[in-house]
């Protein structure tokens, strides 16, 4: 494997955040308090048309938008976690649907919304193995807006063609002829990667590839074994698939990796599909400088993440913050995000005509109405709360550094059965 300069990421943003995090409640009956990290590109579009539609809909209360921009996510849980300990929740926050919520459930953070969904008919208009999937301990505790797609391979089909690559591989065993053969014939990389987390991304791909979606689902059970032969195969693919990226990845974040494929400076990058919405923001063509399918192994499956919204115990104005939920997870409410976010509706009775200028969007939403199999993204935390996601991450830091592959596998199981 090449050499690389891989670092672990230090786990926590900084005690400060939590120690000074303020917040703009109050119990106001006039205004609802939405907090999120949606600051920036369509997901801030997004966001603003749904504020827009709920300040129409909700004359005379305010919409405060608690946004707060910068580390994916990580600045914002801090500031959240500060405002959760002392007691000054918002009305509402965004936070990924499953187990990533779990640490919020049982700190007492959240109410549950069970009677919720039923007032609105969600699990109707949810698939079932997405309300199935978001529930812990049969009870269920946010709102999906959107689903996003993780297991997508990205790629370019002119370097394909150089290669000599017909199409784009179907099973873990083409994808590594297709490396091996654009290593040889081309210049290009074979596979972008960016920062350690697509590591981890490109990882949760390559499992469910290897080990099939019931067995990818059984990962992550109560005790779950992860010290078998399959697993140490599909670690191998993981091994040698990861000896065709580049040297540089680690000071890269995924867009890079992403522009890398758009400009043929790389054949293959597996990401989630808001890549799309990037190759859009770059100019690209779908079809010309860029194009897709499931990553391998996977067809039929989708390996989905979602942002959703919360209702807090003790929200201090609980009848707007319904009124918030109630909007997300309504069909027009949904329709009128996702085409800005780049993402479809988590519900299955989308207008699919809101996304036929999007040959992405369109396809994903064609797909996801036809009722995959689904599957849980670890890494985007529907499969695993902070703690087990961290453990895995801090396996394949060691591992980055290391290249020891049986330690890899034993902290992996270390970190299945620790959890």
């Amino acid at each position: 494997m090449r050499s690389r300069r891989w670092s672990i990421a230090a786990s926590g943003l900084g005690l400060a955040l939590l120690a000074t995090a303020c917040g703009a409640g109050g119990g106001d009956r006039n205004q609802v308090e939405v907090f999120s990290w949606w600051t920036g590109g369509g997901e801030e579009a997004g966001l603003n048309a749904l504020i827009e539609r709920f300040e129409e809909e909700n004359q005379g209360v305010e919409f405060v938008n608690a946004a707060v921009a910068g580390g994916s996510g990580t600045n914002a849980q801090a500031v959240l976690e500060g405002r959760l300990q002392s007691q000054d929740p918002p009305d509402s926050f965004q936070g990924h649907a499953g187990a990533s919520l779990q640490d919020y459930v049982e700190a007492g953070y959240l109410a549950p919304l069970d009677d919720f969904f039923d007032e609105h008919g969600l699990r109707e208009a949810y698939p079932d193995q997405l309300v199935e999937q978001i529930s812990y301990e049969d009870s269920v505790y946010s709102v999906p807006v959107n689903i996003h797609r993780s297991n997508v391979l990205w790629f370019n089909p002119s370097v394909l063609e150089e290669a000599g690559v017909e199409g784009p591989p179907r099973t873990l065993a083409e994808l590594v002829e297709a490396l091996e053969a654009v290593a040889s014939e081309t210049d290009a990389i074979p596979m972008a990667v960016g920062a350690q987390w697509t590591v981890d991304h490109l990882l949760e791909s390559v499992l469910l590839g290897s080990l099939g979606t019931d067995a990818y689902n059984a990962l992550w059970e109560p005790g779950a074994d992860w010290d078998t032969p399959r697993m140490a195969e599909a670690l191998e693919t993981f091994e040698t698939i990861l000896s065709h990226t580049q040297e540089e990845s680690a000071a890269e974040d995924w867009q890079e990796a992403s522009r890398r494929v758009a400009e043929g400076e790389a054949a293959f990058n597996v990401m989630g599909d808001w890549a799309a919405g990037y190759f859009d923001e770059l100019g690209a063509l779908p079809g010309e400088d860029y194009d897709w399918a499931p990553s391998p192994g996977t067809d039929g499956t989708y390996m989905w993440l979602s942002d959703s919204f919360t209702l807090p115990a003790g929200a201090p104005n609980e009848e707007n913050a319904r009124a918030w939920l109630a909007l997300v997870a309504s069909q027009e409410g949904q329709d009128l995000f996702n085409p800005l976010k780049g993402s479809i509706p988590a519900r299955s009775d989308a207008d699919p005509g809101r996304y036929a200028d999007n040959p992405y969007l369109e396809s994903a939403l064609t797909e996801w109405q036809a009722g995959p199999e689904l599957a849980g993204s670890f890494w985007h935390g529907v499969t695993v709360g902070n703690r087990w996601k961290n453990d895995i991450d801090t396996a394949v830091g060691l591992y980055l550094q290391n290249e020891d592959l049986e330690a890899l596998n034993a902290a992996l199981h270390e970190a299945a059965q620790s959890a």
